[in-house]
């Protein structure tokens, strides 16, 4: 099953549906899509995400409820392929909107008292991961901490490592804090995409109705977010990384240092979005 959650209200929709952002909130598992256990029908147009699943088959042996966690930097969109990728290998997901959450500081309070709320209306059942992506590494400490001993595990997709007390920009070149200041209105960042000189989203998502979704939906986040030290909680459980662009590779190196399980998809950062198979997958192999 796969849910979309934006608060408390309640609204079902098919899951496979795209729809307008900021307008659904809970989304009901899409009935039209199997669950199965067989990774390579899932990836037949994708030969390199099929022979990754078939060099490392292990799978989970029950259902995992995934929380799937988008970046700050975009909206649910980014994910929701994905959402729908975990459905159709038997296991739930549950997708949060959290853009409401990110449009005024501090950012960091309001997002981990809107991802209460929100998993404040979820019936939880068997193990569950949280998995963030991008921005929304950092955290996911935080997040497990509300959620207790629910939490089997963390997987960070292509996402930051958490800092505690640190904040973005002091993890980050001074000269892209000062790009992104000067474009920056009324104490706003500019969407994600247009953080860039090229907009990126025309090399990484080729699906027009896709990218406009995903444009769309990025939010105008305040800048002063940059600078707010991050979440001091600490996680003493399993984490795992999944490395989907060259991008994160310090990320990865990071994890594999730690001990993480961890995995790459030779993809690119927006990959849970437009070729979501094989990082289904990928996640699903390295849950404890």
């Amino acid at each position: 099953m796969f849910w979309a959650l934006n608060g408390a209200t309640l609204t079902p929709d098919l899951a496979n549906q795209r729809h307008r952002p900021a307008t659904r909130t809970l989304f009901p598992a899409s009935d039209v899509v199997p669950a199965i256990n067989n990774a390579p029908d899932m990836c037949a147009s994708t030969p390199l995400g099929c022979r990754q699943a078939a060099i490392i088959p292990v799978m989970p042996a029950e259902p995992v409820t995934a929380v799937l966690v988008h970046s700050p930097f975009l909206g649910p969109a980014s994910l929701r392929p994905l959402a729908d990728a975990l459905a159709a290998l038997g296991h739930p997901a549950v997708l949060l909107d959290l853009r409401p959450s990110v449009v005024t500081p501090p950012v960091h309070q309001r997002l981990i008292g809107a991802f209460a709320d929100a998993m404040s209306d979820v019936a939880l059942s068997g193990p569950v991961v949280l998995v963030g992506h991008s921005g929304a590494g950092p955290l996911l400490p935080a997040f497990a901490e509300d959620l207790e001993d629910a939490v089997q595990g963390l997987v960070y997709l292509d996402a930051g490592l958490p800092t505690p007390g640190r904040s973005w920009r002091d993890m980050s070149p001074a000269d892209l804090y000062n790009q992104l200041r000067e474009r920056s209105r009324d104490g706003q960042l500019p969407r994600w995409h247009r953080w860039f000189d090229d907009d990126p989203l025309l090399d990484l998502v080729a699906d027009e109705e896709l990218r406009a979704e995903i444009a769309d939906e990025a939010p105008e986040v305040p800048l002063a977010f940059l600078k707010e030290p991050r979440p001091t909680v600490e996680w003493e459980g399993t984490s795992s990384y999944v490395a989907l662009s060259a991008a994160y590779a310090g990320e990865l190196a990071r994890a594999e240092e730690l001990g993480w399980a961890t995995r790459r998809v030779e993809a690119h950062h927006l990959a849970a979005a437009t070729n979501p198979a094989p990082v289904a997958v990928a996640i699903l192999e390295v849950l404890p």
